[in-house]
């Protein structure tokens, strides 16, 4: 048999049919919702006398449009109340697990995946919401959707799925004191560009990504988004089948059924000589504590002795520009060292690791 990488076993383990030779009909057992990109699906479900194909493959959990403290009473804003209280309505109407505000599992909706247990290695698992590559951490193949799609998904618990480019990305060494999982993603794409994964499944490989606990790695995968790539793989390992083990979705399967899984778990990596359309490198010493400067992804430098760039460092016109806005926006002078930079407020609980 010839070897395969990571993204062509899940594609093929998860293969409903092949639409074309470059687009695939996947199977979709994990769906996540939330209050933004489901209210028009389900509106849509139900004026077209459809319904939901299989409730107890799909958790809903509010997270986009509520406040940091305070139960539902506390959404001001009367749009948000709206989005979320119709999240409540829907979920009850057609039998989904939901995780509202003030129940000890409610979260950001990526984090809650993979906590529970709900997010396992080898599903595709999908969202409405850029994000969702975060749960490629574990093994799954993941994206984000679209409403329409996620209607699709609800209604057939199917998605088609146009094949990408793979690209290996290894992370190899040891990272310094002080460095961590968010500096080595944003080190790869200052390196590669917040373009630079345009049409391409990435997987995250190396010491470096192996010595990462589960956090950590959910870290790179989610932000795989930010340089473009439409998916950030890890290869499943002993960290990952620890993750899993002690998740109260996997802990409720029965024990023989717990034993077949993990066993298929282990086989979720990329064989020897499997064939990737590129391959990266990066020695892992060389990463140092970053922070960005901008407003894309890759305008970032290292926080020690780094300096906001000159614009003469951009030959490019379109980046030259984009770094003129960011300047603007950020209140920003090139060369500016980043140490005179003041911290003036400090934000806890992001997408990418609250």
């Amino acid at each position: 048999m010839t070897a395969q990488t990571l993204y062509q076993k899940l594609v093929l383990h998860n293969l409903v049919k092949w639409l074309s030779k470059t687009v695939a009909l996947l199977y979709v057992p994990r769906h996540l919702i939330h209050e933004v990109t489901s209210p028009i699906a389900f509106d849509e479900i139900e004026e077209s006398g459809g319904k939901v194909r299989r409730p107890e493959l799909a958790l809903a959990v509010p997270d986009h449009n509520i406040p940091t403290e305070g139960g539902f009473e506390t959404i001001t804003d009367p749009y948000s109340r709206i989005q979320v209280q119709t999240l409540y309505d829907n979920a009850k109407k057609w039998g989904i697990e939901i995780y509202p505000m003030g129940h000890r599992h409610q979260g950001i909706v990526h984090i809650v995946g993979p906590e529970q247990g709900f997010t396992l290695p080898g599903t595709v698992v999908v969202c409405g919401d850029s994000h969702t590559a975060t749960h490629g951490a574990f093994g799954a193949l993941a994206w984000g959707i679209g409403t329409s799609e996620v209607r699709h998904v609800l209604e057939t618990n199917t998605l088609p799925h146009t094949i990408l480019k793979t690209r290996r990305i290894r992370v190899e060494g040891t990272l310094p004191e002080g460095t961590e999982a968010k500096d080595v993603i944003l080190h790869i794409i200052r390196r590669l560009g917040a373009s630079g994964g345009n049409g391409f499944a990435y997987e995250f490989a190396g010491g470096v990504i192996e010595n990462l606990d589960g956090e950590g790695r959910a870290t790179i995968s989610n932000m795989s988004i930010e340089g473009g790539a439409r998916i950030g793989l890890i290869a499943v390992d002993e960290t990952t089948i620890n993750w899993v083990r002690r998740t109260p979705k996997f802990l409720a399967l029965p024990r023989e059924m717990q034993e077949q899984a993990i066993t298929y778990f282990r086989t979720l990596k990329s064989d020897e000589g499997a064939k990737f359309d590129d391959e990266v490198v990066i020695d892992g010493s060389e990463i140092e504590p970053m922070v960005t400067w901008g407003t894309v992804s890759d305008q970032s430098v290292p926080i020690r002795n780094g300096t906001v760039p000159l614009l003469s460092d951009f030959p490019d016109q379109k980046k030259r520009d984009s770094a003129i806005h960011a300047l603007g926006y950020m209140g920003l002078r090139e060369g500016m060292p980043i140490s005179e930079i003041p911290i003036k407020r400090v934000f806890f609980g992001s997408c990418t690791n609250g």
